[in-house]
Order: C-alpha cells, then sequence, then structure tokens
C-alpha cells in the first residue's frame, strides 16, 4: 500500500489548507479550513489510472486535488511548505471516523503525530485505541500508548478502561492493580506519569486501597512518585483516619530521596489531629522545624483546628498566642476557625475577644463571622441574643445569608420553638434567600429525633415537590426517623431513590439501612448491604456493626456474631465496651462460662475497661449457671476496678443466691444494697417469690411495706398484678394466697389486680369452682372491690369448664354490685349461649347489651353469626352480615367463615362462593382458615376439581397452606377415589416443611389400605414410627378392618396384637374389624372366639357386631 499526503494553504486561495491520504482503493482529504464549504474530510473517488479527484466551485473559482500514488509507502510530502493554521482534533477523529481499513487508519494516525500542523490530543489517542481494539489488535495497540506516553499526551480513565477491555478485564477503573500485570504481560508499560495519573484517577472515586496497591507496585518497578501523588495519597487516605499509612508514606518519601515540603507536613498534621494524635501532630511540627522547613500560617491554623477538635482548648490558644508573636500572624482563616471551634462549644465571651482582635488585626467582620458569632450564642442556648446579633448585621449593612438563617432555625429547634423556626424558615424567600436541602434536613431531624417518622417523610415530600433535589444528608435525616422505629418499607424506598437523584450512599446512609433492616430483624439483608457498602469505600462504624452483632446473636446465628466480631480489625475498627458486653450477653445465654470469663479477661488486654454493665453481663452468665460463689467474687472485684454496682448488679446477685435456695444469704444481701440504693420493682419481682416459696411470707410482706412507703416509684394495678405472677411462678398456690390475704389484712394493697393471677392459675388448673371461692373470701370478707376485669376472668374460667349457671349467678351478682359489664364481658356470655345454641337467650342478653349503651364489636357479631349458623338459621345470619357491612363495621375472616361453611354444608355452593368473592370488596384478605372451609365444603360435596383449583389459587396468592389444608385435601380426594393425586399432596406435604400429625397418616394408612394398597399402608406405618409419631387405635383399627377384608386375617391379627404391646385398648370398632375378618374368611369359630373374647373383658357389643357374626350359629 502507499500513501501520499498532499498539503496545501495557497492551492486555489490563500485561506484554504487540506491535505489527502492514498491508500490502495480510496483517498481521503482533511482540509483546515472545514474542506470546502463546511465538510471537514470527504471520500474522493478513484480514477482508473490511480489518480483521483475532487472539485467544488467555490465562488467563480475552480477548487482541484489530484493525489498520485508514490512506489514508498508512508511517504509525506509537503506541497506548499509551511500552513499558517492546524487542524483541530475533532477533524482528525473525522478523518479517522471515515476509515474503516485499521492499517489506514493507523498509517494515517502515525502521519499526524509527525505533522506539526496537526495535533494529536487524549480524544485522537483514545478513539485509535478503541478502533484497534474492536479490531483485535493489541500489539498496535501497544504502539499508541507508548506514543502517547512519549508524546506526552494526557492519559484519562476511558485511555485504560479501553485497554482493560481489549484484555477482557472487568469491574472497570477499581481493576488497576489486577490489570496492571495483564497490561505488562500484553506489553503496556507504563511510565512514571502514567502510574501517577492512574494513581490519581483510583483516588477521585475513592478506591483508596487499590491506589495504594498500584504506588506498591510504582515503586517496586523503581520508578519514583511525585510530591503531588504522595499529597493526594495523604489526603485520600486522612479521610479514611489511616493514619499509620499515611506515616509510613511519609517514611518512604524521604527514603526515596524526595523532601517533604510544607503542603506535605501540614497534611500530616491535619491527619493525625483529626485522629485525635495530638503528640505526634506536635512531633511532625518539631520535625519541620529542625529539617529546616518552617511552618506558615496555614500549617499553625490546621495544628489550631485538631487541637480544638480534640478539646484541647488551652492548647489551641498558646498556639495562637505563639502566632500572634511570632512572624506568622494570624489571618481571618485563623480567627474563623477558632471562633467557629470555640463557638460549638457554646464559649461566647472567648469568641467575642477573638472577634475584637481580628478587627484590631484589620480583618473587617463579614458575613462568615457574624454567622459564627450567631452560631455561638445559638449552641450556648442565647437564641433571643442571636437575632439581636442579627439586627446588628442589617445595620452594618451586612446581610445574612442561607447559612445564618439555617443556624438560627436549628437553634430554635434545638429550644423546641418550632413555630418560630417554621414562621423564619417561610420568612426566608422574602428576604431573597432561598432554602436548599439543608434547610429542609434541619426539620426533617427534628421531627426524627422528636419520634414522628410522619412529618419527617412529609417535610422530605415538600423539598421535593418544590423542585429542591435531596441532599445526601437529607435522606440520611429522614432514614434516621425511620431507623428508629424499623419502618423498612419507606426506608427502602428512600435508599433506592437515591441514584435518580444522582446521589451515592455515604457511610452514614449504610448504617443506617443496616440499622433499620436489623430492626426489623432482616439480618442477612443487613450484611449484605455491609459488603455492598466496604465495597463501595464506605466505612461502616462501630455503632451499626455492634447492632448486627447483637441480632446475629439474638436469631441464634452464633457463629455469624463471632465471624462478624473477628472482621472488626479488618474493618479498622475498634471493639468498644457495647461489643463486648454484647458478647458476655450472648455467652450467658449460651451458658459458656470459661468463655465468657476468657473474654471478660481480654477487655483489658484490648484497651477496653469494662463498666458496670460488662459485670452485670458476667455476674448474669455466672449466677445463671450455678457459679454464685465466683459471681460474689467478681461483685466484690467491682468497686476494685472503679465500677460501681447499680440495682441491677444486687438483683443479679439476689436471683443467683436464691436460684440456689440460699434465702437467708439473698435477705441479707437485699438489705445491704437498702444501705446505698432503692430496690427498684425488679428486686421485689426476684426476692420476694423465693421468700414466700420458703413460707417467710411475714418477711416478705414487711418487705412490701417498706417497699410502697419509698419515694419516687409507683405501685399501681401494673405492679401488683406482676408481682403475683412472679410469686406464682416458684411459690405455690396457698403459700401465694396467703401472702396475698396479708397484703390486704395489712392495708397494704387494696386492688384486685392482686388476685386475678390467682383465680387465672386456678381456672386454668381446672379449679373454676376453687377459684370462685378464693373471688368471695377477698372480696366478700376481706373487702376488696372487684373490677370488670375480675368478674371477667372467673366468669370466662367458669364458662370454660360448662358451668353455665354459675357463670350466669356471677353476672347477676356483677350488676347489683354496681359494676358495669363492659363488652369483653357479654361477648363471653353470648358466646356461651350461642354455642349451646340458646338462640332465644343469646338474643335477650344482646337487647339488653343495646339497652345498656355497651356498643357491640365485630366480635360481637360474629359471635352472633356463628351462633345463627350452627342453630341452621343461615338466612338470619346473612341478613346480619348485610346488616353490619351496610354500617362502619368491618367484617374479618371470622365474619366469613361461618357464613360460608354454613352455606356449603346447606348446599348453596354458589352463594358461598359469592360471599367468598365479597371479601375483597371490604379490604378483608382471605386466609388460610377461609380456603380450608371452601376445600372442605366442596371436597366433601363431590366437587373435588373446584377443591384443586381453590387449593393451588391459595397458594398463588401467596397463602400457604397448612397441615390441615393438605389433611383436608387428602381426606377430600380419597373420598373420591382419586388415590394418586391424595399421595401427591401427602408427599408435597413434606416437602414443603410440615410435619404430618397422627390425624394426616391416618387419613392416609385408612385410604391406602382401603384402596387395597397395603403395603404402601404399612410403609407409611413405619415411616410414622420413625417420625416419632405414635400409632393410635384409630390407626390400627382401619388396619385390621382393611386386611381383614382383604382375606389377610393373619396379618390383621398381628395387628391387633400390637396395638396391645403399644398399651392400647381395643374397642368396640377393634373387635367388630376382627369379627368381620374372621366372618369373611368363613372362619366361623374364630369369629366367636373373637366375639367371646370381646365380651369377657368388658366390651359391650353394639349392632354392628351382630351384624359381623356369622348367621346362622348366634351364640352368646
Amino acid at each position: 500500500m502507499a500513501v501520499l499526503v498532499l498539503c496545501s494553504s495557497t492551492m486555489c486561495c490563500s485561506s484554504l489548507s487540506s491535505c489527502c491520504v492514498l491508500n490502495d482503493a480510496n483517498v481521503y482529504v482533511l482540509s483546515n479550513n472545514g474542506f470546502f464549504g463546511g465538510t471537514p474530510f470527504v471520500k474522493m473517488k478513484s480514477l482508473p489510472n490511480g489518480s483521483s479527484l475532487i472539485r467544488k466551485k467555490h465562488g467563480k473559482r475552480q477548487l482541484c486535488l489530484r493525489a498520485f500514488e508514490t512506489r514508498c509507502a508512508h511517504d509525506v510530502v509537503d506541497v506548499n511548505g509551511k500552513s499558517k493554521c492546524r487542524a483541530s482534533s475533532e477533524e482528525v477523529i473525522g478523518v479517522l471516523k471515515s476509515i474503516s481499513d485499521p492499517n489506514s487508519a493507523l498509517s494515517y494516525f502515525k502521519m499526524v503525530s509527525q505533522s506539526p500542523n496537526l495535533v494529536h490530543t487524549p480524544e485522537t489517542f483514545n478513539y485509535m485505541l478503541e478502533f484497534l481494539r474492536v479490531h483485535g489488535r493489541i500489539e498496535d495497540m501497544v504502539f499508541v500508548f507508548d506514543l502517547m506516553q512519549k508524546k506526552v499526551i494526557n492519559r484519562n480513565p476511558n485511555t485504560y478502561l479501553t485497554i482493560f477491555k481489549a484484555l477482557s478485564i472487568k469491574g472497570g477503573i477499581r481493576q488497576a492493580p489486577f490489570a496492571l500485570g495483564k497490561m505488562r504481560q500484553a506489553g503496556f508499560v507504563l511510565n512514571e506519569f502514567s502510574y501517577n495519573g492512574l494513581i490519581y484517577f483510583l483516588l477521585q472515586p475513592g478506591f483508596c486501597k487499590e491506589a495504594l496497591k498500584v504506588y506498591r507496585r510504582m515503586i517496586s518497578e523503581g520508578m519514583k512518585p511525585s510530591m503531588k501523588t504522595y499529597s493526594a495519597l495523604m489526603v485520600a487516605l486522612g479521610r479514611r483516619r489511616d493514619t499509620g499509612t499515611i506515616m509510613d508514606l511519609l517514611e518512604e518519601m524521604k527514603t526515596l530521596g524526595l523532601r517533604p515540603n510544607i503542603y506535605t507536613y501540614t497534611i500530616c498534621i491535619r491527619v493525625l489531629g483529626r485522629a485525635g494524635r495530638i503528640d505526634d501532630a506536635y512531633g511532625i511540627l518539631k520535625t519541620m522545624d529542625d529539617e529546616g522547613c518552617g511552618p506558615d500560617v496555614v500549617t499553625y491554623t490546621v495544628l489550631i483546628d485538631a487541637l480544638c477538635a480534640a478539646g484541647e482548648l488551652d492548647k489551641a490558644k498558646e498556639l495562637y498566642a505563639k502566632m500572634r508573636a511570632s512572624s506568622h500572624k494570624p489571618d481571618q482563616v485563623t480567627y474563623i476557625t477558632l471562633m467557629g471551634k470555640f463557638g460549638n462549644y457554646g464559649d461566647v465571651d472567648t469568641v467575642k475577644r477573638f472577634w475584637s482582635e481580628m478587627e484590631a488585626d484589620g480583618y473587617a467582620p463579614d458575613v462568615v463571622t457574624y454567622t459564627i458569632l450567631v452560631e455561638a450564642l445559638c449552641k450556648a442556648g442565647k437564641v433571643d441574643q442571636a437575632f439581636d446579633m442579627l439586627a446588628v448585621m442589617r445595620l452594618n449593612g451586612i446581610f445574612p445569608n442561607l447559612h445564618t438563617y439555617n443556624t438560627l432555625i436549628s437553634g430554635l429547634l434545638n429550644l423546641r420553638r418550632l413555630d418560630e423556626a417554621l414562621e423564619l424558615f417561610n420568612n426566608m424567600e422574602s428576604s431573597g434567600v432561598e432554602p436548599t436541602a439543608y434547610s429542609y434536613v434541619l426539620f426533617i431531624d427534628y421531627y426524627g429525633k422528636l419520634g414522628d417518622p410522619d412529618k419527617a417523610l412529609d417535610t422530605f415530600g415538600k423539598m421535593k415537590k418544590r423542585g429542591i433535589m435531596p441532599s445526601i444528608a437529607a435522606c440520611n435525616a429522614s432514614l434516621y426517623s425511620l431507623a428508629e422505629i424499623g419502618r423498612i418499607g419507606e426506608a427502602k424506598d428512600i435508599f433506592n431513590d437515591l441514584h435518580n437523584c444522582g446521589l451515592s450512599p455515604d457511610s452514614i446512609t449504610y448504617n443506617m439501612m443496616m440499622k433499620c433492616y436489623s430492626k426489623a430483624g432482616q439480618i442477612d439483608k443487613a450484611t449484605k448491604l455491609l459488603t455492598e457498602m466496604l465495597g463501595e469505600g464506605c466505612e461502616p462504624d462501630i455503632i451499626v456493626v455492634n447492632s448486627l452483632i447483637d441480632t446475629l446473636y439474638k436469631a441464634d446465628r452464633v457463629d455469624e456474631a463471632w465471624k462478624m466480631f473477628g472482621r472488626l480489625k479488618d474493618l479498622k475498627l475498634a471493639p468498644t465496651v457495647v461489643t463486648y458486653n454484647i458478647l458476655l450477653t450472648g455467652l450467658g445465654k449460651e451458658g459458656k462460662l470459661l468463655k465468657a470469663l476468657d473474654l471478660f479477661g481480654s477487655m483489658k488486654e484490648s484497651g477496653c475497661p469494662p463498666n458496670t454493665v460488662t459485670f452485670n453481663a458476667l455476674l448474669d452468665c455466672l449466677c445463671k449457671n450455678d457459679a454464685v460463689d465466683l459471681a460474689l467474687k467478681m461483685f466484690y472485684r467491682m468497686t476494685i476496678m472503679n465500677c460501681r454496682p447499680d440495682v441491677l448488679t444486687y438483683n443479679t446477685i439476689i436471683y443467683g443466691l436464691l436460684k440456689e435456695g440460699r434465702v437467708g444469704y439473698a435477705f441479707w444481701f437485699y438489705h445491704q444494697m437498702k444501705k446505698f440504693l432503692y430496690p427498684d420493682h425488679v428486686t421485689l419481682y426476684t426476692l420476694l417469690p423465693g421468700v414466700v416459696k420458703h413460707g417467710r411470707v411475714e418477711d416478705a410482706i414487711k418487705i412490701v411495706m417498706e417497699f410502697v412507703h419509698q419515694s419516687d416509684l409507683q405501685t399501681g394495678n401494673q405492679f401488683w398484678g406482676e408481682l403475683m405472677e412472679c410469686i406464682l411462678i416458684e411459690a405455690e398456690i396457698e403459700e401465694a394466697t396467703s401472702f396475698a390475704e396479708g397484703l390486704v389484712c395489712n392495708s397494704i394493697c387494696q386492688d384486685d389486680n392482686l388476685i386475678l393471677p390467682l383465680i387465672r392459675v386456678l381456672c386454668k388448673r381446672n379449679k373454676a369452682l376453687n377459684a370462685q371461692n378464693l373471688f368471695d373470701k377477698f372480696t366478700k370478707t376481706l373487702g376488696i372491690h372487684p373490677t370488670p376485669e375480675s368478674y371477667n376472668c372467673l366468669m370466662d374460667g367458669l364458662l370454660g369448664r360448662n358451668i353455665t349457671e354459675a357463670a350466669l349467678k356471677l353476672f347477676i351478682e356483677m350488676k347489683n354490685a354496681g359494676c358495669c359489664p363492659n363488652i369483653f364481658t357479654y361477648n363471653l356470655l353470648l358466646d356461651a349461649h350461642g354455642k349451646s345454641r340458646r338462640i332465644d337467650e343469646l338474643f335477650e342478653l344482646y337487647n339488653e347489651m343495646l339497652c345498656r349503651g355497651c356498643k357491640p364489636n365485630i366480635i360481637t357479631h360474629n359471635i352472633i353469626i356463628s351462633a345463627l349458623v350452627k342453630s341452621n338459621s343461615i338466612n338470619k345470619a346473612l341478613d346480619l352480615y348485610y346488616e353490619i357491612i351496610s354500617g362502619d363495621f368491618f367484617p374479618t375472616p371470622c365474619t366469613y367463615g361461618p357464613l360460608i361453611d354454613g352455606l356449603l354444608k346447606a348446599g348453596r355452593p354458589e352463594e358461598a362462593m359469592k360471599i367468598f368473592e365479597e371479601m375483597s370488596d371490604y379490604q378483608c384478605k382471605p386466609n388460610c382458615a377461609i380456603y380450608n372451609i371452601l376445600i372442605n365444603g366442596f371436597g366433601k360435596a363431590g366437587n373435588i376439581d373446584i377443591a384443586c383449583d381453590l387449593f393451588k389459587r391459595m397458594a398463588k396468592e401467596g397463602i400457604r397452606p397448612d397441615l390441615k389444608s393438605y389433611t383436608i385435601l387428602v381426606e377430600c380426594l380419597f373420598m373420591t377415589g382419586r388415590v394418586d393425586d391424595a399421595v401427591h399432596y401427602f408427599e408435597e406435604l413434606k416437602l414443603t416443611g410440615l410435619d404430618p400429625d397422627t390425624v394426616s397418616y391416618n387419613l392416609m394408612i385408612n385410604g391406602l389400605a382401603k384402596s387395597r394398597r397395603l403395603e404402601k399402608a404399612l410403609s407409611l406405618l413405619s415411616e410414622m414410627k420413625n417420625r416419632g409419631i405414635a400409632p393410635d387405635l384409630y390407626t390400627y383399627n382401619a388396619l385390621i378392618l382393611h386386611f381383614g377384608n382383604a382375606g389377610m386375617v393373619d396379618q390383621a391379627g398381628k395387628m391387633f396384637e400390637e396395638l396391645q404391646l403399644m398399651g392400647l385398648e381395643p374397642n368396640v370398632f377393634t373387635y367388630n374389624a376382627l369379627i368381620r375378618g374372621h366372618s369373611m374368611s368363613g372362619n366361623k369359630d374364630r369369629a366367636f372366639s373373637v366375639f367371646k373374647k370381646m365380651m369377657v373383658v368388658g366390651c359391650s357389643p353394639n349392632a354392628g357386631t351382630f351384624a359381623q357374626l356369622p348367621n346362622n350359629k348366634m351364640e352368646i
């Protein structure tokens, strides 16, 4: 191939400069003035003789270029010598884009690089690299990249991304450390400038770790980074508080012969100062003096800033005094720094002193300094004085800016003066100041911390409606309010919307979201987010990691909790006392005493001394694991380690002592506690059950008597109820009753909450009449005035034992005593009448309820509807249903269940489905129980296809079928002879993780045996036993019956023997099945033998027994 380039600035007209490139097929011409009327390049037609021609009229003149092929490839001919103007990179790229052949394109590219009239830029190089990449020309790409370095053309991220793509490296610029190895293998060798640039490109998006890896590679290849590179690395590491690496870099600089300058040292001082390493920062300052690199005003200001941030205000003042005495006088930035920092501490007097000295040094106050003073006054709680300063500003012709207004709004909100803050916010615009996202953040944050997330979200929405792009701070403030209460749905919406707003989550965003997921118990999502956060270069804080460890422990994911603890070092986080407290608490619950002691011992080595909470966690672990003596030693050790025992400490030790039955010691310990601390409710809940249990009722009463006279403690209804519940856990009912009597007799308590737990316990133990006697004693003899809660509790117990008459008498007594029945009382009695099908009494009571002004609730209506359905009054039940939905009541699944069931049993399936479909109209979502009723109704009616469709619809709508759902469907399938389908659903039941019970196995065994699949039935019997489910009499009766029907009488006999070995007693149905089997087999004697045995053991025959006996020989 031959190429000829012609360049001309005077060909035809003085303003024209052009060149052309020829290859084997085409000629390409470039004109510096836009190539003949504005087109930068054009493709010329090849002539038969090998020459090319293009003509275009320009006014009256005719422009013509003719190019001739030369023998020498890549020869360049400058026809007219010098050109007065140069071609742009856009024009060069235009020519390159018109060339499809990579050889021609590269030839042209090389020509341009050699021409003084044509200039290459990063864009032309990047285009060429991409063009060659597409054609797979890696070697040529190496040439272009090398030329780019030699010509000192800036390499940008696209340069490297194109090379990465060519080498099949995915993951963007972040993969640079890995890519460098592959690049070198392919021939791409970076020089110092390229390495410096690549490090900078990595630092821009925050890929600090990757930048350090590239830096290390650069050093290993014997290259020397620039001062700018070191400075950029130090600044990036400073943001990550990685002071160790920064100091290493400083030493490496010196090793390479690079002398740190003022800027480098100042960066180190800033980073060390912000990390709280003040002594090290001073050390750098001394090094600067020693090396003759004296600090300047910026260095001093940076160190002052660090001292203030570390709370070293006196040292900051000393350094400021040193500055004033030196040649490096404080400048306005120094004063702004000092006033801002001291203002943060609310030290208004010092701020005013700095203000005076600033004016004395010739610096006039401006809006920034005025705003600092306003902020100092607000932080000191002097908001009214801050507003006075605002007036002074205006008098001096200085108008407040946005920061001034935001500062005042913040001050008002800190004092809970919301209305004034809103008024100021609304007046901002009239003063020509537009609020920004931060202005809204102040209110979002205020509402969030006030515990009002709805107002916080409303403010966030107003900001977006106003067209103000949410800032990351606004999103974080909104997330804070949601994270506190675990409203994960709304939090996810805000988090996911960040990218739509062009924002990237920061560390606070991720921390808030992880907190939100942890609160909602979605620990997997929280840990996944932690991984994503680290991948984005954001740093988690120890508070959130502690929360994750705590959540993992509480979710019984102990190994993961410890792994998270182990990751702290990699995350560059130091465990806090909270971290150790969480782990100690977890170990205590696991009973891992030795591990807890080891962890406790390691705290001091880790530089994290225990606090009272730590000791409490350890003491709890010891006391719950029968190590009370060791707990007592630890208790005495607390004072040596400057940890003061609190009420919880004493309560824990008391619990441990009582657990070991050391009541006397516990009692003594309680009295020791009173010398220093007031016992709380938990103290009594812990101590008194053990004291009462051991018969020391009088002592217990004395303790309560002292307690109720203790100041600042409330002993309301809840206290007495909880106290008695705790006592009943440990003590017998008689001792607890004796204690309650003592409290009443000594006028310590006259509250019926004292007897409620006693009544509940007696009723649960099926001693409802005993509960009534206790109730009568305390109310009629000891003078306690019962409340509806006491009456209801006793009534519920009596009705639960079907002692209805006593419950109704108690109801009359309640009304006569002037205690008004409430809705719970009426619902109890209405339900009792409904279950007994006493419909007249039910409606009589219902009318009484309405007359007394007791408004029925949905539970009342559900009870009545269910009662009407049970009494075969389905139409009346429907009438009541339509009446209540026309009012202000919203039906529940308990409303629909009885109606649908009643309609199906009445043979009205269409109406049942109509009622079912109506549920969604009243925002009532069907639950599993509703579907079970439908499947059962349609299945038992023989509509098994509809039943199966309903089962599938249930799963499709996200309602998980329960064991009953499968059991009903399996039974219905067996009833209609669809045995294979029944087996399929039973197997599916086990695959879903549900455990079949005795009923479901019995249905399967009976159905399979009935269909003569006896081996499969026996296999299920074995499976049932292996699962630990004991077969019952129904199981064996079914097998005996069906083995007999199949003529397998011996196997039926074995089943009869097995059930007796299992400790089960045969009933009349067992004997009937065995008799039937022998009769059907023609063995009359054995049939009668079984009958006689039945009579001997005292099992009375029924009509079925006689029907199974052989007709020709009836003997008794």
